[in-house]
């Protein structure tokens, strides 16, 4: 499938501009009957984000890029100090100003930072070239004029001078980034301290904000080709809408992983990953599948279920519009059992029921083979039947409808 490729529903959302953005703005319509769910416990390290608010103007600050906090570093006890760290991120929507949200979420002391440069440009905080980031919290910079593309790659460049705490990082990007000193450049595919990166756009509605585990992440595409699935989504829509990637490695839904591996559970990091980035309108929920074959792994499909509509209560409350994702078929892999396989079809009948999201998108149908329906399609296959390669990937950019992404009913299929 070329990544350009055009489609009749984009072209027709195109064509309908003022009726798009008044779709996605999400108003009462769409939610009605949405019940305001109650709010997740605060996260005991994070942060408030400075919320999305116009910016002046010229435009308002959507998210163009994001990437999870996941855990503290190994091996980064005191930091990385004397390093400068060059975050390679691939942006979805453009705008003509930026700004950028460094975090310290697992950090233990003071992390201080210097030389900041987004596209070379100097970014300051309150004025100043330099600044802390307490442990446990984060910082979001003050605006740098600089133009951001849609569809491109930014490097965020930053310094830190002086010992810290444990570095807060985003390991198995599948981008390649940088770290350097006095004696070289490394190559290396860790995100380091970089969750977001905003854009100023006078047209650009909002942001579609995807959080799950792996096969949000990317796992089994190829590096730096973008071909994690959210990325080709942001292709098919052009630049029109951001869309980010809150995806880990390994994430569950109700339960936190360990160490690097998972990061804090979908229901844990909600807040701080979703219902916090700037300019969300719709988030995309594609998880569920490491909690049916992790260990220690949940037997009771209800208990995912009564996650999955705690986050679409919460999103509803804050006015977003919520779409789910069935979960993909595993069979060959090491953990798949028939017990584990039932938990998972339980879980997918009762999203196509409905009641759960306000719109699924069908992953599994798209991806299975139809001749043996609890395995992946052999094309789709990275080889180790679980995660997807990027055809697989493709795969799920196309199921999404466009138009039903911005304003289908309830309980739709899209």
């Amino acid at each position: 499938m070329p990544r350009r490729q055009s489609y009749a529903l984009l072209i027709a959302l195109v064509a309908g501009t003022a009726a798009l953005a008044a779709a996605i703005a999400f108003g009462t319509t769409l939610l009605a009957g949405a019940r305001p769910g109650p709010r997740p416990d605060p996260d005991s390290h994070a942060a408030a984000r400075t919320p999305a608010a116009p910016a002046n103007s010229a435009g308002t600050w959507v998210a163009t890029w994001t990437a999870a906090a996941v855990s503290a570093e190994p091996d980064t006890a005191h930091g990385l100090p004397g390093r400068t760290i060059r975050n390679t991120v691939h942006t979805s929507v453009g705008g003509d100003a930026a700004r950028v949200t460094l975090s310290n979420l697992f950090g233990t002391s003071p992390l201080v930072v210097d030389q900041v440069t987004v596209n070379t440009r100097p970014v300051t905080f309150r004025g100043a070239p330099v600044v802390t980031v307490p442990a446990g919290r984060q910082v979001v910079s003050d605006a740098v004029v600089v133009p951001v593309a849609a569809d491109a790659d930014l490097i965020v460049s930053f310094r830190t001078p002086r010992a810290s705490g444990p570095v807060t990082f985003h390991p198995n990007t599948h981008q390649t980034s940088y770290l350097a000193d006095d004696r070289g450049t490394w190559r290396t595919t860790n995100w380091r301290y970089l969750t977001a990166v905003d854009v100023r756009n006078k047209t650009t509605p909002g942001t579609i904000v995807v959080i799950g585990d792996s096969l949000v992440a990317g796992s089994g595409s190829t590096t730096d080709a973008n071909s994690r699935w959210p990325d080709l989504l942001s292709d098919r829509l052009r630049g029109r809408y951001g869309v980010v990637n809150q995806g880990i490695a390994g994430n569950r839904l109700l339960t936190d992983g360990p160490s690097a591996l998972g990061g804090p559970s979908g229901t844990s990091r909600f807040e701080r990953d979703v219902l916090s980035v700037a300019g969300a309108k719709t988030v995309i929920i594609a998880l569920g599948i490491n909690d049916v074959q992790q260990a220690p792994q949940e037997p009771d499909p209800q208990r995912i279920l009564a996650g999955f509509r705690s986050l679409t209560a919460q999103a509803h409350a804050r006015g977003l519009r919520v779409i789910g994702a069935t979960l993909t078929p595993y069979e060959g892999y090491p953990t798949w059992t028939p017990e584990r396989n039932a938990v998972r079809l339980a879980v997918n009948e009762q999203i196509r029921a409905g009641g759960v999201f306000d719109a699924y998108v069908d992953f599994d149908r798209a991806v299975r083979d139809p001749y043996a329906t609890n395995r992946l399609l052999a094309a789709y296959d990275s080889g180790d039947r679980l995660h997807l390669n990027d055809s697989g990937y493709h795969a799920l950019a196309g199921l999404v409808d466009l138009g039903k992404l911005i304003s289908a009913p309830k309980s739709d299929e899209l």
